[in-house]
């Protein structure tokens, strides 16, 4: 699953974009510098979150929505099409 598909479900589990996630984060001081642990917490508490798509999240809490080009256009089925993540909500991607 590819690390965007991985926001894109949890906006529908939750109903939360990516962006929403990270004002959440940012409002219980969680941001660059912090640990996964307190973040994974939180997520599987109030919102129910599985260990991979909160650590999804925690990428982008803790380091913004650039990833690494390795999965850009590659074979692999974490495969990405661009390494800047969508957080604005799947159906305003302009890339689907």
């Amino acid at each position: 699953m590819s690390f965007q598909a991985y926001l894109d479900n949890i906006e529908a589990k939750t109903g939360l974009t990516p962006r929403q996630f990270v004002a959440l984060a940012e409002e219980r001081g969680f941001g660059p510098g912090t640990k996964a642990t307190p973040i994974l917490q939180w997520l599987a508490e109030d919102h129910g979150l599985g260990r991979g798509h909160a650590m999804a999240l925690v990428h982008v809490i803790t380091k913004g929505p650039q990833i690494s080009t390795k999965h850009v256009d590659s074979d692999g089925v974490h495969r990405d099409a661009t390494d800047t993540l969508w957080l604005d909500g799947a159906a305003t991607n302009p890339d689907r």
